[in-house]
């Protein structure tokens, strides 16, 4: 298939359940552009690394495309096209294995990206190493890993969508982990910090796990990640976690469950905050912007952030959920210049 016929394009939607033409197909090195994709998929068979990934998005109908790509990462937000018109758009991507949370599944080799929308229409692609781009690590747990599986979404699988060329989210989140367990995993943080180049931003948010870590262990751990970090000259970003949706009766989350203080009595937030300000590192509180969102919803409201009409699950994210939580990531990175503003998408 040489071309798409954009009209036919434009009707189909990933539900037609097409698979990908394998990018090695019938001869030795197939281009890496649109002959690697059918109407709902591409598949490039390149190695693990960071590429950027530029479309041309229309057809001869109204359009509006969204991409995902690898494990359910939101890559390119929903992007109208008017008929017979074109619009350009680029985002840069991490490639791994596994592909999605590090102790899961290898997942397929090379780049998968699905085609959605409600009208998609993809007139062109070209997928190329990225010489320049700079990470963004992300160290975590569920809430904000690239999860698995419908419903779930952690924050860190939505963020990709906001961010333009030239800044890639490579996120090492793992179901699970705390910040004993992440320390002590070859396959987290001993994969994660020789990763790090100078000039990387890591974006730490590990508490909802250490239930039973005592509050020196706890801070111990904090500024060991911050060190090591520093210490192959990433920039640390301290996160604290999202608010579990626990309702008082009086409609606010002033509780220990909802604010993540554990059977100890060890105050996450509190204490992240603390480590971020005697090193001196950016602080993402998290926990305060989503208890201010999650209150402002109120019982109801916010039931759609998480997946409590699903699952009667008040600490997971939805995808929608995950989306929100996400843009309030992407707002605080700009708020204190941690990332250019040209490299970020404000819708």
């Amino acid at each position: 298939m040489r071309r798409f016929n954009l009209a036919v394009l434009a009707a189909l939607t990933l539900g037609a359940g097409l698979t990908a033409v394998p990018a090695h197909a019938g001869e030795g090195h197939a281009p890496l552009g649109i002959d690697n994709c059918t109407a709902g998929a591409c598949h490039f068979d390149v190695p693990a690394g960071t590429y950027d990934v530029k479309v041309l998005l229309g057809g001869d109908a109204d359009s509006s495309t969204a991409i995902s790509g690898e494990t359910r990462r939101s890559l390119l937000p929903a992007t109208a096209a008017p008929a017979g018109e074109r619009v350009a758009r680029s985002f840069t991507v991490n490639v791994r294995t596994p592909e999605g949370e590090p102790t899961g599944v290898e997942g397929t080799p090379g780049l998968d990206l699905l085609i959605g929308g409600t009208a998609p229409a993809l007139a062109d692609i070209k997928v190329t190493p990225a010489r320049h781009a700079r990470q963004i690590f992300l160290v975590g747990d569920s809430t904000v890993c690239d999860q698995p599986g419908d419903p779930y979404s952690g924050w860190g699988q939505q963020l990709p969508q906001y961010l333009r060329k030239g800044l890639s989210v490579a996120n090492y989140a793992d179901s699970g982990e705390s910040t004993v367990t992440y320390l002590a995993s070859a396959q987290l943080w001993g994969t994660v910090q020789p990763l790090i180049r100078p000039g990387d931003l890591v974006l730490v948010q590990l508490a909802h796990n250490d239930k039973t870590t005592d509050e020196a262990t706890y801070r111990a751990n904090l500024e060991t990640l911050v060190a090591g970090i520093r210490e192959k000259g990433g920039e640390p970003v301290l996160v604290t976690p999202i608010v579990r949706r626990w309702f008082n009766s009086d409609g606010t989350l002033n509780n220990n469950t909802a604010l993540l203080v554990n059977g100890l009595g060890v105050d996450h937030p509190a204490v992240i905050r603390s480590v971020a300000a005697d090193n001196g590192v950016p602080l993402i509180d998290l926990t305060a912007k989503t208890k201010a969102l999650v209150e402002s919803l109120g019982t109801e409201g916010s039931k759609a952030l998480y997946l409590y009409n699903e699952k009667r699950d008040n600490t997971h994210t939805s995808v929608h959920g995950a989306t929100v939580y996400a843009g309030l990531v992407r707002d605080e990175l700009l708020a204190q210049h941690l990332v250019p503003e040209g490299r970020v998408r404000a819708e």
